[in-house]
């Protein structure tokens, strides 16, 4: 139903055009499902907005030949595509927050492209937008028809951007990366929606994702994207037991496997590189990465012989749910709820949950980044909850976070150079700024970025390289702790090996101690020395990794590993 030939797609710059797809060909059958794969930057996203010619035409050039059912969508005029593009072919787009519109209602949304393209009256309208909510299994569908965007959870905002797209019955139907930055379990249950859905209305896919494991849940045949151009496709069950391009493998081998201990997990660039002596599968690279046995035995008995770095004691961390005439609070949330756990130094301890099991919350508890309501956090013998701000900030030297989201936890109009400069100031390290530039330029070599990064800007960075400058400005004042708080959860795969390793490196180096947070069990698997299981502000199980996955005793520990997404090679 759909043929893509040599699609090239070239951007304008100030230095000419940038060629971001290089003459790509594929087709789709009525009723299968396509999986695209690659890394940022690979053109995977371009080709899906060139597809559903959304790409600014001032500021692209675009070739190539797209059929649709033998119409020629790069012909059509734009009123007729504007009618193609509502009723033939929709798109899921990558972050349904910056896709909804924040000022109109999530039934608003739907009811206004379904009057627009079918014609419906605003009753029926409305009736359609309800059974679409019920159609994917969104609760309480009245309710959310009212709500804005930002008043639902991230899994319910991907639900109705999925009910958006339907709502127009298309043949075709384009999800750019749509489970990227949800919890492994809404990961799981968006995948099984999309294909319930594909099944029932007999519908196209063309699925976008950077995770060839994703794509294994879901897709028929895969197309892998490198640098712009398609250099493998397969059927899904030949791609997984028997990849042929060295990039293919790579991406095959980056994402963390529950079922090995690796001292460092294999990146893109081991499969790509030209050396003949260096090993090119992947079962040689993960026996050449694999930690023995009695090393880890070794290393746990020193970890667990020493005195505890932290000890966490009855913690919780409460917040009131609203307040009656009198001012007293009608009820509580117990985001963090009789929490205890012990961390001892040189450990990483993984703490691994859904969002809104507390876990962030209990991070940034334990920082007093966020008040606790009652209990002891000792740090060092040092009880953080008894300490005056001024001693907290003094204290502050040694432990520190990691953000979820570095774009957002640096200062925009800061250069890289004097974010990371700051903290020295404030905490008066070295006597001057020129010794505080040196510091700076060190960390940056040490988090592999380059001294010209120094002046640049945190926009003008991708992902996994600002992640690497908030880690460059943790490690700044010589902590002893760090609490890393879903720091490689929205990094493609391949990046987020290489920061993986780099955390691991730097603790080995600094002698460092972490909490490790995520919602993916087989990220926290491999990195943890001990793992914990946090629901409902609650830690339900903890203990070695390898027990909690080969045994877990909790009903909610088995759905997490169940939701781990198909496993590689």
């Amino acid at each position: 139903m759909l043929k893509v030939t040599n699609l090239k797609i070239k951007f304008k710059t100030q230095n000419g055009l940038f060629e971001a797809v290089k003459g790509i060909s594929f087709h789709l059958n009525k009723g299968e499902t396509i999986g695209i794969v690659g890394e940022s930057g690979s053109g995977k996203s371009v080709t899906s907005l060139a597809l559903m010619r959304l790409l600014n035409e001032n500021e692209t050039v675009i070739a190539g030949e797209v059929l649709l059912n033998d119409i020629a969508l790069f012909d059509l005029p734009e009123p007729e595509m504007r009618k193609t593009r509502g009723n033939r072919m929709a798109m899921i787009f990558q972050e349904p927050m910056t896709s909804l519109n924040p000022v109109l209602t999530c039934g608003h949304q739907i009811t206004e492209a379904i009057r627009l393209h079918l014609g419906s009256s605003k009753a029926e309208a409305k009736e359609k937008t309800i059974e679409l909510f019920k159609e994917v299994q969104l609760p309480r569908p009245e309710a959310i028809f009212d709500s804005y965007p930002h008043q639902i959870s991230g899994g319910q905002k991907q639900r109705v951007m999925i009910a958006m797209a339907l709502s127009c019955n298309p043949e075709l139907l384009i999800a750019d990366e749509p489970t990227t930055a949800l919890d492994v379990t809404v990961q799981k249950t968006i995948i099984e929606l999309l294909l319930k859905l594909k099944a029932e209305r007999n519908m196209s896919l063309i699925f976008i994702s950077h995770d060839l494991a994703v794509i294994s849940e879901i897709a028929d045949r895969v197309l892998v994207m490198y640098k712009g151009e398609v250099v493998e496709e397969a059927q899904v069950k030949t791609l997984f037991s028997h990849p042929k391009h060295p990039y293919t493998k790579g991406l095959l081998a980056c994402r963390p496997s529950p079922d090995y201990h690796l001292k460092k997990l294999p990146v893109v660039a081991d499969f790509l590189e030209t050396d003949k002596k260096r090993p090119i599968t992947i079962e040689k690279i993960r026996e050449v990465y694999t930690y023995p046995a009695d090393e880890i035995a070794a290393h746990k008995k020193k970890l667990y012989s020493q005195q505890p770095l932290l000890k966490i004691k009855g913690l919780n961390t409460w917040f009131p749910t609203g307040r009656n005439f009198f001012g007293k609070s009608k009820g509580v949330v117990k985001a963090v709820n009789q929490v205890t756990f012990d961390v001892y130094p040189g450990e990483t301890l993984g703490l691994v949950g859904e969002s809104g099991c507390g876990k962030t919350t209990l991070g940034r508890s334990i920082l007093r980044l966020i008040e606790p309501t009652s209990g002891s956090v000792n740090f060092e013998n040092t009880d953080l909850r008894k300490l005056k701000k001024d001693d907290l900030r003094e204290i502050r030297r040694d432990i520190q976070i990691i953000f979820q989201d570095p774009y957002s936890s640096l200062n925009p109009r800061l250069t890289v150079g004097d974010s990371l400069m700051e903290p020295l100031q404030v905490h008066q390290f070295y006597t001057n700024n020129t010794q505080r530039k040196k510091r700076v330029l060190e960390l940056l070599e040490r988090v592999n970025l380059l001294p010209e990064h120094f002046n640049r800007y945190p926009h003008e960075f991708s992902g996994g390289q600002r992640q690497r400058i908030v880690i460059a400005r943790a490690l700044a004042l010589q902590p002893k702790f760090i609490i890393c708080d879903e720091s490689v959860s929205a990094l493609d795969v391949s990046v987020q090996a290489q920061v993986l390793n780099l955390i691991r490196e730097l603790q080995q180096e600094f002698n460092l101690t972490y909490i490790f947070i995520s919602h993916d069990l087989a990220v926290i698997k491999h990195i943890s020395d001990r793992m914990m299981v946090m629901n409902k502000g609650e830690i339900i199980e903890m203990g070695d990794p390898d027990d909690i996955y080969y045994h877990p005793k909790e009903e909610y520990t088995k759905k997490l590993i169940a939701s781990i997404p198909g496993k590689v090679a």
